[in-house]
């Protein structure tokens, strides 16, 4: 039974989170009094740059010795914002960066024949009017991955919040600008996966702000890329196009990667690019290695092939009244 005579004992109250009523033997360095060289002594210890905390030591992170944790933080940004706005889905879209839009293509084309008209013996200028003619010719490319980017940007709207799927690309001009140009249209997010290189980059305008990445390492941007991914279409393009392509169907012929529906558009330009019946006939690769991609030239030609591969697969890519 309580001692009834006895003080009231006071409750506790929380201490300031911060500071408090004494401070502490360390709250203050060695004073000069002890020893005078003391204060200055403890001035350069802390000036070191072997004193600061790790991670708010930049030329300790930008050393060899941190590559591992630059790794990791290039990958964490990024997958803590994307889990942030719930992107749970992607569909991939590689292709050329010099791709640009019919009205730019013909800027050019015009450019180099005005060039060629006041030097017509200049090699070069030969070259470049040619070159300008094959983008233009190209162009197209640019308004079918518009056109796509507008589809899946209307067909992920559809969809339960954290189950949508969003258009996904390396971030810069040419194709990857036109598909982030077209979900941009429909009034859907997208995604831009940028890397860092010697010489700076700007991310096209069309990506949505919050989901523009800038990477340090390629390979995080490519294990980023395939991570949600439900589809690749490749563009015409050139090395990195290539580099991404032939990385994915590596991984899906190991089966290092889930298949996913692979779709190669331009038929005519990605058989001159590579011929997978030679390869089959020369024994590198196995007769079912050329089934892992398809062809397509339009917008709802890309579509439909992920549609239906998906169906065929038995794991439709859109739930069941849903408006494609």
């Amino acid at each position: 039974m309580a001692d009834e005579s006895a003080p009231p004992q006071k409750k506790p109250r929380p201490p300031h989170p911060r500071e408090r009523k004494r401070p502490l033997p360390w709250h203050e360095p060695k004073p000069r009094e002890d020893d005078d060289s003391a204060p200055d002594a403890v001035a350069a210890i802390i000036a070191d740059p072997s004193y600061r905390e790790a991670d708010k030591d930049l030329d300790f992170l930008q050393a060899d010795p941190a590559r591992g944790v630059r790794l990791e933080l290039d990958y964490l940004k990024a997958e803590t914002e994307l889990r942030a706005h719930g992107v749970a889905h992607t569909i991939v879209v590689f292709g050329g960066t010099r791709i640009v839009e019919p009205k730019a293509a013909r800027r050019a084309v015009a450019q180099w024949t005005a060039a060629e008209a006041v030097n017509e013996a200049d090699p070069e200028i030969r070259q470049r009017l040619a070159v300008a003619h094959r983008i233009e010719a190209k162009s197209g490319f640019y308004d079918v991955a518009r056109d796509f980017g507008r589809v899946v940007g209307k067909a992920g709207a559809s969809m339960p919040p954290g189950e949508r799927i969003m258009i996904m690309t390396g971030g810069g001009p040419g194709i990857m600008e036109a598909a982030n140009r077209g979900a941009h249209d429909a009034g859907a997010k997208s995604i831009g996966l940028n890397i860092a290189l010697p010489k700076e980059q700007f991310p096209n305008p069309y990506i949505t702000p919050g989901l523009a990445f800038s990477f340090r390492y390629f390979a995080m941007r490519k294990l980023h890329f395939l991570m949600r991914a439900r589809a690749l279409v490749a563009f015409p393009g050139g090395y990195g196009t290539l580099d991404e392509l032939f990385e994915v169907l590596a991984l899906v012929q190991t089966r290092k990667m889930k298949p996913v529906p692979v779709v190669l558009v331009g038929e005519t330009f990605w058989r001159h690019v590579f011929d997978a019946d030679f390869l089959v006939e020369e024994g590198v690769i196995d007769p079912e290695d050329r089934e892992l991609f398809g062809f397509a030239d339009t917008a709802d030609d890309i579509w439909r092939t992920i549609l239906t591969w998906y169906e065929a697969n038995g794991t439709p890519l859109l739930a069941k009244g849903d408006v494609p």
